[in-house]
Formats: C-alpha cells, structure tokens, sequence
C-alpha cells in the first residue's frame, strides 16, 4: 500500500475522531436531528473480492459470485462515523482501504470456455481507496418501543453513495522470469480515446459507487458494539482491472504514445499463449479482449467495531450506582 494513503487515512480518522468528540461533547442538542442524536465511531477490517474480467472459474465467465477467486481474497481496512437520529437509522460517513487482484492463469479447469481465457493470459493488480456515505436502516427497531432497552442483536440494511479511486497494473515477466508492474490506463491499450476507435471511450479512475449491504449488530454494553457486514459495491466502469472490449492494432500505439510506452502497451496489450492455437503469440486486431456487457465490481465481508461518544443511557448509569435502600 502507498504511504500516501495511510497517511490520507490516519489524518483523516484523527481529523473526524476530533470533530465528533467535538460535537458529541458540545451539543447536546443537534440543529438537525433534535436533543437525541447519538454518535459512533470505529473501525472495520475484513477479506475483499474482485469480480471483473480476469480469472473466474469453470464455464463462460462472468461477473458475479460464480467467478470469485478465493485465492485472490484481499484484506480491506476503513475507519467510520455514524450518527443515530432516532433508534432504527443511521448514517454513516466511512473511508476503506483495499486491494485487487485477478489472472488468467488461475484457471484450472479445462472446458473451451476456461481455456479461451487462459490463452488470453492477461492479470492486473490496484489498491483502492473509496470514501462513501450511507444510510443504516434497523428494521426490528421500527417496532421497538425503547432504544435503549431493545435487543442485543440488531439486524440492519445499508444503502449509500460514494467515489473510489482505482489504478490497474499490468506485469511483464521477462527471459529470466523477472516480474515486473506498469501503470496500464496511460498506455490505451484498448485505443481509449484513438480516433479509430470511437467505441472506447476513456475512462476516469475516480468513479461513483454505490454501496448496498446487510449486517447484523451486536450490543456488547452501552458503549461498545461489534457487527459483521457485507457490502456490495456497484460500479459503473468496466475498467477495474482495464479489460473492457477488443484488441486493437498494436501499430496504431505509436501514434498516440512515446516510442517507450508504444513498446510496453505493445507488450500489455496482447500476452497470449498458444493453448487453444499452439504457437499463437497475438490476436487479430478486433478480436474479443473482455466483455463490457458487464460491469466490474467488488465486494467486501468485514467485522465492525463500534464506539458510542458522549454520554450513554444515564437511567441505567443510575440504577446501576445508586446507594441500596435498606429500608
């Protein structure tokens, strides 16, 4: 991971655990919620999956759950706020730390279908960090009469906005098996913005998303709760890990790039192996290269600790501290 983003990320956790402490500590009574809002923060950390063009599993490949690569599985990091207006919403302002990864030649499987996409023999790699907000709905709490005295375990449904930040690379292994990562979104490798090809639109590597979840919560005390969530992310690029639509001319990147960048998108663009076509090193231009039908994505399962700020339920605090009555 960049030290850039840790330090993105530590300065900005500090930055809300202080404006929180702040406004938890100061008002009392929220200007937009009313004298009742509560506040949490914390922190959450869980495997993140892929679900794009490269790798998959047996069958034609797809974009959804069927392709998951377990042994790509990622590690996703992230710091969140909520306020809780009334006792079954929340919303909630989150930042997550992840990292992608898919290949070709994680296939194992012998079918043409997998094998179509093993002779493509393409892979990549980015981290992403994403920043979204979102509302927390408690659907049992609807129901409930006390917040503060209703269950343990609370069931919830998430649904938010956010922007992702997204960098592919590509490798090339050389002579000696040295590997070696290339930034692939300046290289065009699918004549992205090319006058010849005015069907590949170039694409931003800051994009939308919208989270869409479920989690289950659990009240440990009055200050401390621990959930586990899943959280989807629908994307609206299929360019994740840069593989969209066809091969292209490998000429045709000399007019567009550096005579070094020509050479290394000469290199990206096409590394196929001849398993369907042995001694086949290149695809014709406008053959297929992905399928931009659909979309990539990528979800996350993570475990959630939670930190109420401010005072907590003072009946109880009461109850729990007064004197015995003897008499």
């Amino acid at each position: 991971m960049k030290p850039f983003l840790h330090k993105f990320v530590g300065k900005h956790l500090l930055l809300l655990l202080v404006s929180f402490t702040i406004i938890s500590n100061s008002f009392s009574q929220s200007f937009i919620f009313g004298g009742k809002t509560k506040w949490e923060v914390g922190f959450n950390f869980g495997p993140s999956f892929f679900l794009g063009d490269l790798g998959g599993n047996s069958g034609k490949g797809t974009n959804n759950i069927k392709d998951m690569n377990l042994e790509f599985t990622k590690l996703m990091k992230g710091v969140f706020v909520t306020a809780y207006p009334n006792k079954w919403l929340g919303i909630r302002l989150a930042a997550d730390i992840t990292y992608l990864e898919g290949s070709d030649d994680i296939i194992n499987t012998t079918g043409i279908d997998e094998l179509w996409r093993k002779q493509r023999n393409l892979d990549f790699k980015t981290n992403i960090f994403e920043a979204y907000a979102a509302f927390e709905i408690f659907p049992t709490m609807m129901f409930w009469g006390s917040a503060e005295n209703g269950p343990k375990l609370r069931p919830y449904g998430l649904i938010g906005a956010g922007i992702f930040h997204f960098n592919p690379q590509g490798s090339i292994t050389d002579a000696s098996g040295n590997k070696t990562w290339h930034k692939l979104h300046p290289l065009k490798l699918e004549g992205q913005g090319m006058s010849e090809y005015p069907e590949s639109k170039p694409y931003k590597l800051t994009q939308f998303n919208v989270p869409i979840g479920a989690g289950i919560k659990y009240y440990a005390s009055e200050r401390i709760n621990l959930s586990t969530e899943l959280l989807y992310r629908k994307t609206f690029t299929d360019y994740i890990d840069d593989v969209s639509r066809n091969y292209i001319d490998p000429n045709t990147y000399s007019k567009y790039l550096s005579a070094s960048d020509a050479a290394l998108a000469y290199k990206l663009s096409d590394k196929s192996i001849g398993i369907i076509y042995p001694g086949m090193t290149r695809y014709p231009a406008d053959t297929q290269r992905g399928d931009s039908k659909d979309g990539d994505t990528y979800f996350s399962v993570v475990l959630k600790l939670g930190i109420r700020l401010g005072p907590v339920n003072q009946s109880n605090v009461m109850r729990q501290t007064r004197c015995p009555k003897f008499y």
